[in-house]
């Protein structure tokens, strides 16, 4: 059974509760919170290399920064950990246990911790992983949205809202992903949603201005039709959603799925640019030598062989996004050719020709994989201030995006006009909040 608050802890948390939202919150920035914020942490499963194991972990266990400030732990508490599938891989229940903490039975008791009422600060939601079935357009039917419902049950029970992170994208379904963003705009939840492909290192740095006149956005990357889709698609998003729109909404008026050959004739057309893409891989880490048409045709999914491997095609896709203020835009997946994100922005320069600017959206390796160091520091600038990073409106037209493609490639790559996107709108944070910090130690060797 749960263990259950002493009466001290009790009467912290209630105190806690009925205090005004925000209330006592600490300027951005500083270290010194007494008490500690309370987390309730929700993950579909929590295994060794999870979503759950590196976002919770690193709250639980802290991470180097290399700022010349030591290890950084997150000035938070986990005070409850919900998992819903505890195979024989599971770590969540082992860790709970080192942590002091049962795991939760139920959502609702990981949120109200056995008072009936809300009694956490915020909520991690992690619904990445597990085993959950998927459809006919190979989406894995995460239950993020059953997860945010099983939680706005509690804050309108309790009539306060605390913050809440959705990890990825909101839904495999863009009319689910909507009704969660009104949903919470309609019980002033603060909502943030993503993942770290929008604030990991950019290599080089590249910062580009709210209100750059842009031609045209080309995202190069890899992996899984829809788990790595999703992130090619945000880091298109990023840069695309800092251009001049003309006073036009940040929406998308049509996407297109395109395959096989029809990707190279796509380019051969004028859909995307060569030149683009040349610029954007010239950013690689990991370009493959050779023919890029070969080389995505020679590509095997690494084995073993499981019931996902049919989510990494062999061969070029592309996802054809069209601005409603004409922006053209491309994410290429090529896998075989490359093994990381890179993305390559046609400014246009009304005084001469046009400018290209490029990076790379760097993903260091697991076991680490300390792209999550720089999405955890967002995160708690989110707790911490209950005002997201940027808007989670950018993460309902990625997402958004994301479900019309895969819809369009079971549709024989037909062009969909997408109405329910292009009204989306939202300005771009000043600052895109990408980690400027070091990667890993740059102390100097000195060497005899």
């Amino acid at each position: 059974m749960r263990k259950r608050p002493s009466r001290r802890r009790f009467l912290e948390l209630t105190a806690a509760a009925a205090a005004a939202p925000g209330a006592g919150l600490p300027a951005p920035g500083t270290r010194d919170q007494t008490p500690r914020l309370k987390i309730a942490a929700l993950a579909s499963v929590y295994h060794y290399l999870s979503h759950a194991y590196h976002i919770v972990g690193r709250f639980w266990d802290g991470f180097e920064l290399y700022d010349g400030k030591g290890l950084h732990r997150p000035d938070f508490e986990i005070a409850s950990l919900y998992v819903e599938q505890t195979p024989e891989t599971d770590l969540g229940r082992a860790k709970a246990k080192r942590q002091g903490i049962d795991l939760s039975p139920t959502i609702a008791d990981a949120l109200t911790l056995g008072t009936g009422k809300l009694a956490v600060d915020a909520v991690l939601l992690i619904a990445e992983h597990g085993d959950y079935p998927m459809n006919d357009k190979l989406q894995k039917l995460y239950p993020r949205g059953r997860f945010f419902r099983e939680v706005l049950k509690v804050f309108e029970s309790s009539r306060r809202a605390a913050p809440v992170f959705l990890d990825k994208h909101l839904s495999y379904d863009r009319a689910e992903a909507q009704a969660m963003v009104d949903a919470a705009r309609k019980l002033s939840v603060p909502f943030m949603a993503g993942s770290s492909l929008p604030v990991t290192w950019r290599l080089p740095q590249l910062e580009i201005p709210p209100g750059c006149a842009m031609k045209e956005v080309l995202v190069a990357s890899r992996g899984d039709l829809e788990i790595f889709g999703f992130h090619a698609l945000e880091t298109l998003q990023c840069m695309a959603e800092r251009r001049d729109r003309k006073g036009k909404p940040q929406g998308v008026a049509a996407v297109t799925f395109l395959e096989g050959d029809a990707v190279w004739r796509a380019a051969d057309q004028g859909v995307w640019s060569w030149e683009l893409l040349e610029h954007a891989l010239g950013r690689s880490h990991t370009r493959n030598p050779g023919d890029i048409r070969q080389n995505v045709l020679d590509f095997h999914p690494p084995a073993p062989a499981g019931k996902d491997r049919q989510t990494r095609l062999r061969g070029p896709w592309a996802f054809v996004v069209e601005y409603v203020d004409g922006l053209r835009a491309t994410v290429l997946t090529l896998n075989g050719h490359v093994d990381d994100t890179t993305v390559a922005v046609r400014l246009a320069d009304g005084s001469g020709p046009d400018r290209f600017v490029s990076t790379l959206m760097y993903l260091p390796a697991p076991p680490g994989a300390c792209f999550f160091n720089p999405l955890v520091l967002r995160i708690e600038d989110f707790f911490r201030t209950r005002k997201a990073p940027y808007p989670v409106e950018r993460t309902l037209l990625t997402g958004g995006i994301l479900d019309v493609a895969l819809e369009s490639r079971v549709r024989s790559s037909e062009r969909i006009a997408t109405p329910e996107l292009a009204g989306i709108d939202y300005n771009p944070p000043a600052d895109s909040g990408f980690i400027r910090s070091p990667i890993a130690s740059v102390a100097a060797n000195r060497v005899p």
